[in-house]
Formats: C-alpha cells, structure tokens, sequence
C-alpha cells in the first residue's frame, strides 16, 4: 500500500525523550514490509524558535519560512539516518526528486518543499504525486474538534469531518511562517482535487499510526461531498 505519514514537528522537539523518534523509527521499518511509506517532518518548536528570532530581526516571511524549511529537512535526515538501510539515503527538495527516490522502493524522508507551503501541504502533495491510498496525518491533538478544546469545554471531537466543514473550522487561523495547524487551504484542496483517503490522529501515540491503516477507530477521518 502507498502510504504516506505526516510526522509533525512535536515528535523532534527538544523536550522529547529519543526514544520517541526511536518508536517511530521502529513503526516505519514495520511498516516497510507491506507499505511503501513516504515520511513528511514538520519543523516544530525548534523551526518556530528560528522563525521568531528572524522575525524579530525584520526577516521578511519568505526566508522565515525557507528556515522552518531547512529545519524540516534535518529532521528528515534524523528519520533516514535512523532508518538506515531501510530508507533511500537521500532527502529530496523538489517533486521530480521524490518521485524518482519513491521508485527505489525504499521509504522517503522528507521536509519542507518551497516557501508558503506547510509540511501539511507538501505531505499532501507527495500523497498526490505518488499517488497514495492513505495518507495519515500525526499530530499533537486527538482529532479535530467543534472548536479549540483548550478555549471551549463544550468542544466535540469529531470521528468525521468534509474537507469544506474542516476548511471552516480552520478559517480564523494563520497563515505566517510556522502557524500552520492540522491542515491547511493548500493541503486541503490538494487532497480535495485527487481524493485522497486522509486521517488526522494523535501522533503521540505511534501505534495510532497502525489503527488508522487497519481501518480501527482513531483520530478524525476527513470525507469528501
């Protein structure tokens, strides 16, 4: 099956343990066996932490993104090393790369592509460009909810969700370096156009991961009208 993980920054920040990435590390060679895995990083608090230090310096938005990027991209290359020979040994930085990398076989460890476009966003363009049957979105959070849990205790978490219900939820959010939330506009109409089986789960949990891919209750499946 052609599968593909977005693995957010949370699971590279400083405050986990490396055993953390080591679970994930370990999931990924289990999944190899009869999944073609594609593995998007996000550059979490250590991409923000560059980003606001730049801001603060009148950076303008596109280099704070290209550094979110770089950052993105190191942590992909934790992920291949870990993986060794289980993962092609290098990371790409364009489609034409990491479609020429997919067809090794071997799992590809990704991070950010261009500027403006999230890691959600290029893990839903992999998904396209490799043309995947799931795509599984590993966040912080359980799910999506009705509203901000954190602000509203009458928040639902959702089982279900449209990509346009989804695209309402997230309209008050922001669209600056690093403030990118579960999805996005451009991830979301990505995995519009080509209808790609998308799931957001909690990530903390890697076994999560395996639910969502045996179909088992999970996280938030998003549905197409």
């Amino acid at each position: 099956m052609r599968t593909v993980l977005k693995l957010g920054g949370f699971a590279f920040s400083d405050t986990q343990h490396d055993s953390f990435i080591q679970q994930y590390v370990d999931l990924l060679k289990q999944l190899s066996a009869e999944h073609h895995v594609t593995v998007i990083a996000g550059g979490g608090t250590i991409a923000r932490s560059y980003i606001n230090s730049a801001r603060k310096m009148g950076v303008p938005e596109s280099l704070c993104d290209q550094l979110g990027i770089l950052v993105s991209r190191l942590n992909a290359r934790l992920l291949a090393d870990g993986l060794a020979e289980h993962a092609y040994p290098e990371i790409p930085t364009t489609v034409s790369e990491l479609k020429h990398y997919f067809a090794s076989g071997k799992i590809v460890a990704m991070g950010g592509l261009q500027p403006g476009h999230s890691t959600n966003a290029v893990a839903a363009i992999a998904a396209e460009t490799v043309k995947a049957e799931i795509f599984v979105n590993a966040t912080d959070v359980d799910g999506v909810y009705t509203s901000d849990p954190s602000k509203d205790q009458t928040a639902r978490r959702l089982d279900e969700i449209t990509t346009a219900q989804l695209a309402e939820i997230l309209s008050g959010g922001e669209l600056t370096a690093g403030t990118y939330d579960l999805m996005d506009p451009i991830a979301l109409r990505i995995i519009e156009r080509s209808r790609i089986p998308t799931i957001i789960i909690d990530g903390r949990t890697p076994t999560n991961v395996l639910k969502a891919l045996r179909k088992e209750k999970t996280g938030t499946r998003i549905l197409f009208e």
